[in-house]
């Protein structure tokens, strides 16, 4: 069972991918629906969910803290790859290079092996919460899937570029979940560590998505469709733990 769901997991990021790759002349309205579904993922998903496991070690404050700490990590990451990419080019260039789309991409990456993992470790507490955590997973796994694909093509990646990081990100949860047959992770741990991913999650959101969406197109329709991803989200994880 699961392998299973870490197996849909994998074709729900699939989807959502070729999603986008198919519909990238409507780029700025899937990067403002992504950008709804980042942000909301850390708000509504990730920065619960690390409260609710680490409540027994760490006061919620602790944790957003954590959460603070990945967005305030990733704004450094983002400043050095972007210098170290373009040195003294103009400030255009720096916004758009490959180097930092592979950033994001590697970060919803991360998040697809942490996804994994969760679903092994919540399979060894019982088969209920393990349900309950993969359906979560896959709520979300296709707007990583999209996610993913948007923050290449808008940093001048090719649509290889874009495959491999989709095949990455699809492959991860799989990875994640096979790999819990071997060790096993506190609770604790994993909160800190889902906290930390908030924060990057809400950068890329914030910094990344949203003002690119409202690049050169109408503000009105990037904005509704980051409203809506956010509230699609919401929608999605409140039926999952329902």
């Amino acid at each position: 069972m699961t392998i299973f769901i870490s197996i849909l997991a994998s074709l729900a990021a699939f989807a959502g991918g070729l999603i986008a790759l198919r519909f990238r002349d409507k780029l700025h309205i899937i990067l403002g629906l992504s950008a709804g579904a980042v942000i909301g993922a850390a708000l509504f998903d990730l920065i619960p969910e690390a409260i609710e496991l680490g409540s027994a070690v760490f006061h919620p404050e602790e944790l957003t803290a954590f959460t603070a700490v990945g967005f305030l990590t990733y704004l450094i990451l983002d400043r050095v790859f972007s210098f170290h990419a373009h040195g003294h080019s103009d400030e255009q260039d720096t916004d758009h290079t490959p180097v930092r789309g592979s950033l994001g991409a590697a970060s919803f990456c991360l998040h697809s092996l942490i996804d994994g993992i969760a679903i092994g470790l919540a399979f060894q507490a019982s088969a209920a919460v393990g349900l309950i955590v993969g359906i979560a997973v896959l709520a979300h796994r296709f707007s990583d899937g999209i996610n993913t694909v948007g923050v290449i093509l808008k940093h001048r990646g090719n649509d290889r570029r874009a495959w491999a990081w989709l095949t990455a990100v699809a492959a991860a949860p799989i990875v994640g979940t096979v790999s819990t047959f071997a060790f096993s992770v506190a609770d604790h741990t994993l909160a800190v560590i889902l906290a930390v991913f908030a924060g990057f999650f809400l950068y890329i959101g914030a910094s990344d998505l949203i003002p690119e969406g409202h690049h050169s197109h109408s503000k009105a329709l990037t904005t509704v469709m980051t409203i809506l991803g956010a509230v699609l989200l919401y929608l999605i994880v409140h039926l999952a733990h329902a």
